[in-house]
Formats: structure tokens, C-alpha cells, sequence
């Protein structure tokens, strides 16, 4: 059964929180990939827009959106998600996880991109 740690960050103040979804919970997230929008319902809030921007497995190995699937892979990599060089030019292998949500992925990075609107009632004159 899945069981995935869920960090929302909210851009406009700052702050994350941490939500653990298991169980029925869980599964509307399982084929989710890095860049998919999804309705805050899934996380519990509602009204709110949420963008998926990354995670990690069981193992913490991160995933990286350039790499398609749900597989664990070793790749030669120059920068970004997983590997910040100390100098120009430097090249490692590193292992990662691909772009896609598995049961194997341990947490989820998420952040608000749409919160709800406050309709604000208006009198009516005449």
C-alpha cells in the first residue's frame, strides 16, 4: 500500500507543511509526474491549486524531471536535481529516480500555486 510525506510550500509566505497520505488517501497520486497540476483536494485543501516539483524515494534518491518513468537509474550528470559541482566542468554519475510517482517514492514536493478566491457580496443599490 503507498504511503508517501507530502510537503506543500506556500511561495507567498514562506512557509511548508507536512501532510503523511496513506492508504485510498495515497493513490490518486500514483502516475502523477514533476510538473502536473492537481486540485488541493487530494492533499486536503480545497480550492487550492497545487504543482508537483518533485520528491524522493524510500532510499533518498531524488527524482529529476528530464528522466521519464518511474525507474532508478544511473546517469552522468553536469548540475541540476541531484548534483551541485564545485567547479566548472565537472561531471559525475549519479543515481536518481525518473519523473514519475511510484509506489517506491517516499515524498512529494509540492507547492500553491492557486489559492481560492474570496467572493466578497456586493449590496446592490436601487
Amino acid at each position: 500500500m503507498a504511503k508517501f510525506k507530502v510537503v506543500i510550500s506556500d511561495p507567498e509566505t514562506g512557509k511548508a507543511k507536512s501532510i503523511d497520505l496513506e492508504g485510498d488517501r495515497a493513490v490518486p497520486l500514483i502516475g502523477k509526474k514533476i510538473g502536473d497540476v492537481l486540485d488541493g483536494a487530494v492533499v486536503g485543501l480545497t480550492g487550492h491549486k497545487v504543482l508537483i516539483t518533485g520528491g524522493t524515494d524510500s532510499s533518498g534518491f531524488p527524482m529529476r524531471p528530464d528522466i521519464h518513468g518511474g525507474i532508478k537509474t544511473r546517469i552522468l550528470v553536469s548540475g541540476g536535481v541531484g548534483y551541485k559541482p564545485k567547479g566548472k566542468g565537472k561531471r559525475i554519475r549519479k543515481t536518481v529516480r525518473g519523473n514519475t510517482i511510484t509506489e517506491d517514492t517516499a515524498q512529494i514536493n509540492m507547492k500553491i500555486i492557486e489559492k481560492p478566491s474570496e467572493k466578497k457580496k456586493q449590496k446592490k443599490t436601487g
